[in-house]
């Protein structure tokens, strides 16, 4: 099932396919430029560079209106892939902060490398842990300390959390960004309203999504299919052989008033 038709009931409840206008900066070309010079640098892992095709960063980020003078936060970093051309694109002009689950980044000195040097890591008080037996994270003193970013942004975390975790995260999303400051969040597609399973656990229903970032404050702005794969029917997990690399992905944009 697609992110358009898991959406279309409830954007048509709620009007929203009315309210397919962009929020927030348009993404100028020298912004294009510097994330394609990002893209194209050798330090770069080789794993990273074989995802570009389908994670499609510089279309993605034009999604959502990113630009290089921004105050942006990425939340989870994990690996680092989108840090590694958040941080050089935003260096000269703008800021880049990271949150919550950076211990990789620090333990494989990656903020140290050329074009990292102004990468500030932020929410240290922060734990980002799984309880024994659990089958989600745990987001404890989640609060970023700053109130004055553009764009707050978190590629494929969403469905590791509980509703408390998703909550805590989106709270504090939504207090460290300015008005008109946009939250993009990309996650793997589970169907609609679909029970837990074994075979989901990594995937997350974007109308639950809307809704929980909506309480938090948020107004929805669009969604992208920039991320649709048809070829995943969104019944696997997305470790498996024949979908891993290449799931179906919903993409959304939302605004702080």
């Amino acid at each position: 099932m697609s992110i358009s038709a898991c959406l279309k009931p409830f954007a048509l409840a709620a009007g929203l396919l009315a309210l397919s206008v962009t929020a927030g900066a348009t993404t100028d070309n020298a912004t294009v430029k510097a994330l394609n010079k990002a893209m194209a640098a050798k330090s770069r892992p080789e794993k990273d560079t074989a995802r570009d095709a389908n994670r499609l960063p510089v279309e993605t980020l034009t999604f959502f209106g990113f630009n290089r003078d921004m105050t942006v936060v990425e939340l989870i970093p994990g690996g680092g892939w989108y840090t590694r051309l958040l941080a050089p694109t935003l260096r000269d002009k703008g800021k880049l902060y990271v949150a919550y689950g950076t211990g990789y980044l620090e333990k494989q000195d990656v903020l140290k490398q050329k074009g990292f040097d102004k990468v500030s890591l932020i929410a240290p008080e922060s734990k980002v842990y799984r309880p024994e037996n659990a089958p989600r994270y745990v987001l404890e003193n989640a609060d970023l300390g700053i109130t004055d970013a553009d764009m707050v942004l978190t590629f494929r975390n969403y469905h590791n959390f509980g509703p408390e975790g998703r909550k805590a995260m989106n709270d504090a999303a939504f207090k460290a960004l300015k008005s008109g400051g946009i939250y993009g969040v990309v996650d793997h597609t589970r169907r609609h309203m679909e029970p837990n399973s074994d075979a989901n656990r990594r995937r997350i229903d974007p109308v639950l999504a809307i809704k929980e970032i909506e309480a938090a404050g948020f107004e929805f702005v669009d969604y992208s299919p920039l991320h649709y794969r048809p070829q995943d029917d969104t019944t696997l997990e997305v470790g498996d052989a024949s979908v891993t690399g290449h799931t179906d992905r919903w993409t959304l944009k939302f605004r702080k008033p």
